[in-house]
């Protein structure tokens, strides 16, 4: 049985956690890290664990947790986990962080977008980039995981194939994003207030989101090369969900009696087919279904598909995924199972929610 540790247990992705994880067959929380709620009933914090968790909240000490358990999950504020972690720590356990510390390989990068300095940049590096279906087997022998957010999950799984196949240009790649009101944590903020976000949907981050480098980097190694896109988030009053919208401009394809064309909708799901046919967690929707967060509510789906606008020479690309879970704590128990060599979709083998 692999014993867990979640340090942020009490924030939205670490609750969640705390629910994937009490119904993984082969591991158990032996601490529930709080910063705020030390020594409070964790059920008292979630009324929904009432009866189901007993513990009590602990604190936040990476160094004494290393000693209990196997793994730690860090799901934290950005620059939280690059402040604790060490070389003590790595050598004992198995660290999965949450948050963007070790996501960017360049450090300059990183503290230019989250405006932080970077407390432990010798770790970058050797950090594996979470993201199951693309690093998978970098993954297995990590020790330390960079776990992908939720915009970053859905925007690059969504246009990943197109990319790695050359069938767009990747130079114009225009993504737009929607988001539910999770992602923004469990911290008040005026901003997230009900009377600020109902009835009302808002951009922001306009040219500025610090998920762009991210997004960026990963697909321009897919790309073969460094990547500038548009990328803008927006706030949508609802509580979970992500919803990504992409537009590239196609390639001509050369075909194997010598013509040369837009793809075709068989070449492009054929792409699609090819890197995904295979994944648990990502369906490709039939022929003219667009994905709805809805439709994967509550599980660790990604749900994508295509229209090709032959009007204008366009792709639009769209996915949907559940922000806490595949986009945060379904993903981290995904690259869990992968570092322990276990069944890569235990514990998350559920269908989505509905209503």
């Amino acid at each position: 049985m692999i014993k867990a540790g979640i340090i942020g247990a009490t924030g939205y992705a670490g609750a969640e956690l705390v629910r994937l994880l009490l119904g993984h067959k082969e591991a158990e929380i032996v601490w529930y890290g709080s910063q705020s709620y030390v020594n409070q009933n964790y059920a008292d914090v979630y009324r929904n664990m009432f009866q189901i968790v007993d513990e009590k909240c602990m604190g936040e000490d990476m160094d004494a947790l290393a000693d209990q358990v196997d793994v730690i999950f860090t799901a934290t504020p950005q620059g939280y986990c690059a402040s604790i972690i060490n070389d003590a720590v790595l050598s004992k356990v198995k660290v999965v962080d949450l948050s963007a510390d070790f996501r960017i390989k360049d450090v300059a990068v990183y503290e230019k977008w989250y405006g932080i300095e970077h407390k432990s940049p010798q770790y970058i590096e050797e950090a594996v980039y979470g993201l199951c279906e693309i690093n998978r087997e970098d993954v297995k022998g990590a020790r330390l995981v960079a776990n992908p957010g939720c915009y970053t999950t859905c925007s690059i799984l969504t246009a990943y194939p197109l990319v790695k196949e050359g069938l767009i240009d990747a130079d114009t790649l225009i993504i737009d994003a929607k988001s539910g009101t999770s992602g923004a944590g469990r911290g008040a903020k005026v901003q997230n207030l009900f009377c600020e976000v109902n009835e009302n949907i808002k951009a922001y981050g306009v040219a500025s989101h610090r998920h762009t480098p991210e997004i960026e980097e990963q697909l321009g190694y897919a790309a073969g090369k460094e990547l500038v896109l548009n990328f803008t988030p927006h706030l949508v009053p609802m509580n979970r969900g992500i919803l990504v919208t992409e537009y590239a401009s196609l390639n001509k394809v050369k075909r194997a009696d010598g013509s040369t064309g837009l793809p075709s909708y068989e070449e492009i799901r054929a792409a699609y087919d090819k890197y995904y046919e295979r994944e648990k967690f990502v369906r490709v929707l039939d022929k003219g279904v667009c994905p709805e967060t809805k439709w994967v509510e509550g599980s660790n789906y990604v749900d994508v598909n295509f229209v090709i606008d032959e009007r204008t020479g366009r792709i639009i690309m769209m996915g949907a995924l559940d922000n806490l879970v595949k986009g945060a704590a379904g993903q981290a128990v995904q690259n869990m199972n992968l570092m322990f060599g276990l069944k890569e979709s235990e514990g998350l083998e559920f269908a989505p929610l509905f209503p």
